[in-house]
């Protein structure tokens, strides 16, 4: 190549080492382009996206064709720069070269390039996919034999190299979306898109009014006391029950028992008449399927039972959306209207409050993975029922037990432990 001028060689050394940085800013942009936006944006028609994700489905064949355009300009390189100095200067400055020759590689072929496909993948990316679909094509023959033999060495080692399966996402990933996406999303937004993916995590015990605590209807009751429960009630559904909540006979809207009245038609076997078939809930159940099963069974309110068909609680359609929404209803047990604020910054919490509500009322982290309510998650931890004056170190909260009545807890004092504070600035 003596003939070939130095300029002619210059020119060509510029290209190739140009060449080396395109392949190494597209092999970085196809690897981090996100891959759900840019599965969304092929579906909606860019062809760029289109291309990539193409190109994507097989990662051996892209980084085959990548890497042999990158080593190709960079050997290229390496031979223009070596011939120009031994015309020039002669062999002596070969070490020279190769040591100038490899800074310049590494800034201008490596690092400048890969920072910015790093910083802005999609339209890098999408440029690329322009080149190397139909440079694939080309030198297939050349990417096959050289991914031939990669992949049978990967597989060697017990390595898996079949096409990829369309991108899924998990439900880690997309809450990890959902709290990496900032001001694209209203906090508010943001906070109900993370508990509809909580949803799936909870179930029913979890948000089910306590059988202790079910306001029903006993037609054995006197009739004074039945009338003046349905006068009274802050509930539009309310069970109907004989003698105990193990004889329930259904559910009955309170709408219907004020058309009875208006009618003059009020009466045990009327209410009777008036009630629906109730409706049972397997304990267990996911808050995300019982939402479901409502809307299928066009439903609003169901009873909990277990697996010997002993009634546990209640459950109702808005305290399932309040998981999502937050609380917009009232007077409801369990609610924070339960729990008291004290002076000197600790609270008085009636012994039968969820501990999902005290966490979500205080901030505070309770245990959820065992018993629902304080007075469960004391007795618990204890093993006994604790007698008033009680104090405890409880999963980093101060509890002093107030009062009890019978086998149960009936108002505990609570307060934040500076070892639970600390924890939770530190998670904030």
């Amino acid at each position: 190549m003596d003939h070939v001028r130095l300029g002619m060689l210059a020119g060509v050394l510029l290209f190739l080492i140009f060449l080396s940085g395109f392949f190494s800013a597209a092999e970085t942009s196809l690897m981090t382009v996100n891959r759900y936006r840019l599965r969304h944006l092929a579906e909606s028609g860019h062809r760029g996206a289109r291309l990539a994700r193409r190109l994507l489905r097989r990662p051996d064949r892209v980084l085959g064709v990548v890497l042999l355009g990158n080593n190709f300009g960079n050997i290229a390189a390496s031979s223009v720069a070596t011939l120009m100095a031994v015309r020039l200067y002669g062999a002596g400055v070969l070490a020279l070269v190769t040591g100038v020759l490899t800074l310049v590689i590494l800034i201008i072929s490596e690092v400048a390039p890969k920072t910015l496909a790093a910083l802005y993948p999609e339209p890098v990316a999408f440029g690329s996919a322009y080149v190397l679909t139909p440079l694939l094509r080309v030198i297939y023959p050349l990417v096959a034999a050289v991914n031939f033999t990669a992949n049978h060495l990967l597989r060697a080692f017990g390595v898996s190299v079949k096409p990829r399966t369309p991108d899924q996402m998990s439900a880690e990933e997309l809450r990890a979306v959902v709290l990496e996406a900032g001001s694209l999303i209203p906090t508010t937004h943001r906070a109900m898109l993370l508990a509809i993916l909580d949803l799936e995590k909870s179930t029913v015990e979890d948000v089910m009014v306590p059988r202790r605590e079910v306001e029903g209807i006993d037609l054995g009751a006197d009739w004074d006391e039945i009338v003046d429960l349905l006068g009274r009630s802050h509930y539009t559904r309310l069970p109907v029950f004989h003698g105990s909540l193990d004889n329930v006979i259904g559910m009955l809207h309170v709408r219907r028992a004020l058309h009875l009245a208006l009618a003059g038609r009020l009466t045990r076997d009327t209410l009777k008449s008036a009630a629906l078939e109730p409706y049972y809930i397997p304990q267990g159940t996911p808050l995300a399927t019982q939402l479901m099963n409502f809307k299928t069974m066009r439903r609003h309110i169901g009873l909990v039972v277990d697996e010997y068909g002993d009634l546990m609680g209640l459950v109702t359609l808005e305290e399932i959306l309040e998981e999502i929404v937050g609380e917009f209803t009232t007077q409801a047990p369990g609610t924070p209207e339960d729990i008291f604020p004290q002076p000197d910054g600790s609270f008085l919490i009636n012994g039968s409050t969820s501990i999902r509500d005290i966490n979500r009322t205080l901030g505070w982290q309770l245990p959820l993975n065992g018993p629902k309510t304080l007075n469960g998650l004391i007795t618990e931890y204890l093993e006994d029922i604790p007698s008033p004056g009680t104090s405890l170190l409880l999963n980093g909260y101060l509890v002093d037990i107030v009062r009890t009545r019978g086998t149960a807890i009936q108002v505990a004092r609570l307060k934040a432990h500076a070892v639970a504070t600390k924890k939770r600035d530190e998670d904030e």
